[in-house]
């Protein structure tokens, strides 16, 4: 019998065994999954339980009742990656021999690459992409009275790259509630030229920004945190003072991938954009945060990828030539605070777009617009997670790749009216 290795359970790994398992012979392939930790989150939601909206309880289940019945799911530390042997390593020297290898072992944030952001972590300096950065954030909120409140990306690539946006938006509707806004200073701290990678998204969330009164400092490239002082120091000198600085830190591949000499120099895996497999070996193939493809890191993209991995991975195991299907589609809510949200759908060529989604004329969804209608959708997103993306099944009516259907191009360069 001939068996597949997946590492990670997250989004990825677990959508990846439920496909394959579906598609590969039980008795021609063993499928094992291996992950450190026995519960698996709902990650999105860690931007929502520093504003009291989301409780962390409601976010974690176990992974072992995510998994099919006849996927082994063994729960130890990966301690090496081995592509010359084709085994993985896990927790008390146990090797795991391999015939195919999906790394799904994401991404963390570091804040040890930045200089002083440690010194008072959790105390004026916080994240909300950890399950306890988030918890800790909210007890800090609720005694945040007043200041200037930094929300800092430190650099790019990072998970789930509107975050930070959706942190400022929230915020500033936090504090409007809480009758404390015109007490409190936002500042959005970018490594990026504007809010956004984007040329048309960007300038949209630029002028929302502008509306909500949070100012934009782009270009800022921090070389390190004066923690005593409250201040970011960019490395061209200039300076952000803060009393609450909501950071987040350099993302990083994991800490295995880079001592198994599989990463680049942030410990992404090189990957084909297209194909998903591994540059340097061809029995391994990568889906989500763990891959250098330039996409986002997002849940949505990691659900697209799956099939494209899926079908690769059943195509080299039938010594078949693979399939360049992956676009880099990518399909996210914008939280913008006071009930609404905006929808962005993109891809590598196509970025964000006008339009209205996932029908043209009808929508119902608008897209590059706040709506309400988009906001109770993202929230209506969690139930959609657990029962049909961590299941390897598809969304109704939305394309792995994506499709121009209801978007509006902008006029091409010296096209007259």
């Amino acid at each position: 019998m001939k068996r597949l290795v997946i590492l990670g359970a997250g989004t990825g790994g677990t959508a990846l065994a439920h496909i394959l398992r579906r598609r590969l012979s039980p008795a021609a392939w063993a499928i094992t999954v291996v992950d450190r930790s026995p519960d698996h989150y709902y990650q999105p939601g860690f931007l929502f339980v520093p504003f009291g909206l989301y409780a962390p309880r409601r976010l974690v289940r176990e992974r072992a009742g995510l998994l099919p019945g006849d996927v082994e799911l063994v729960i130890a530390p990966i301690e090496g990656i081995d592509p010359a042997a084709n085994e993985v390593r896990i927790g008390g020297g146990e090797a795991l021999p391999y015939d195919i290898l999906v790394i799904a072992t994401g991404c963390d944030i570091a804040p040890g690459e930045t200089p002083g952001l440690l010194d008072d972590w959790r105390v004026t300096a916080f994240d909300f992409y950890t399950p306890g950065g988030s918890a800790a954030l909210a007890r800090r909120l609720e005694s945040f009275q007043g200041g200037t409140l930094a929300v800092h990306v430190n650099e790019m690539p990072i998970k789930c790259p509107v975050a930070p946006l959706e942190f400022a938006f929230l915020a500033d509707w936090h504090f409007l509630r809480r009758g404390l806004r015109e007490a409190v200073d936002i500042v959005f701290v970018t490594p990026l030229s504007g809010p956004f990678t984007k040329p048309a998204a960007s300038a949209a969330l630029g002028a929302l920004l502008g509306e909500r009164g949070i100012r934009v400092v782009p270009d800022f490239a921090a070389e390190r945190v004066d923690a005593a002082a409250r201040k970011l120091v960019g490395y061209d000198g200039r300076e952000v003072a803060y009393d609450l600085l909501v950071s987040v830190p350099t993302n990083m591949g994991d800490q295995v991938v880079g001592d198994s000499g599989l990463g680049d120099e942030l410990r992404f895996v090189p990957t084909d954009p297209k194909t998903l497999r591994s540059k340097s070996h061809e029995n391994i193939f990568v889906i989500g945060d763990a891959a250098n493809v330039p996409a986002s890191k997002a849940g949505s993209v990691v659900h697209f990828q799956a099939r494209t991995v899926a079908g690769n991975v059943e195509r080299a195991a039938a010594g078949r030539p693979l399939a360049a299907e992956f676009d880099g589609h990518a399909n996210c809510f914008i939280e913008t605070g006071r009930g609404r949200a905006i929808l962005i759908d993109f891809n590598y060529e196509v970025e964000p777009l006008p339009g209205r989604f996932p029908f043209p004329l009808v929508g119902p969804l608008p897209l590059l617009k706040p709506s309400r209608l988009n906001h109770w959708a993202k929230l209506a997103f969690r139930p959609i997670y657990w029962r049909l993306m961590l299941r390897g099944r598809p969304l109704p009516f939305i394309s792995d790749r994506m499709a121009m259907a209801g978007k509006k191009r902008p006029p091409a360069a010296g096209a007259t009216a």
